[in-house]
């Protein structure tokens, strides 16, 4: 459990820096590579990948269950974490729905500011209804 909470955090701190700096993933992983002599592991890579290749169908939903807000209006660390989120609801079959809601909480408690992490959970239980993925008990898998 804990190896892949460290394999988020990294593809979130990359996907951040790509956000802020408009860099490119694939630069800013090199980067990250040569200048802590570890490569990203391959779980961070997928998120990554994932969230960047499904990004307009990620913020669209996001956009949907949001009341009153848009994806452009959130922090960048709360957008960030909530696509890193919804990319696992969708995409990563294996993992329990309460694990990649609890985990995106976690990284929002880390990361954002006071409210982050009650935003970040409001707002990713409504995409988890919204996408029909099934409870956490039928959903196997690491977390």
């Amino acid at each position: 459990m804990m190896e892949r909470r460290r394999e988020r955090r990294t593809a979130l701190e990359i996907l951040y820096q790509k956000e802020i700096s408009g860099g490119t993933s694939e630069d800013i992983i090199l980067s990250r590579s040569l200048f802590k002599s570890t490569p990203v592991p391959e779980f961070a890579r997928r998120l990554i990948k994932g969230v960047i290749m499904h990004q307009d169908q990620i913020d669209g939903l996001i956009d949907r269950c949001a009341d009153n807000w848009s994806i452009d209006r959130m922090a960048i660390i709360d957008s960030t974490i909530l696509r890193m989120c919804c990319y696992e609801l969708i995409y990563e079959e294996e993992i329990p729905v309460g694990v990649s809601i609890n985990e995106a909480v976690e990284l929002a408690k880390l990361f954002g500011d006071e409210d982050s992490s009650k935003f970040v959970n409001g707002l990713a239980a409504r995409i988890a209804k919204e996408v029909a993925v099934p409870s956490s008990s039928s959903r196997e898998g690491k977390s």
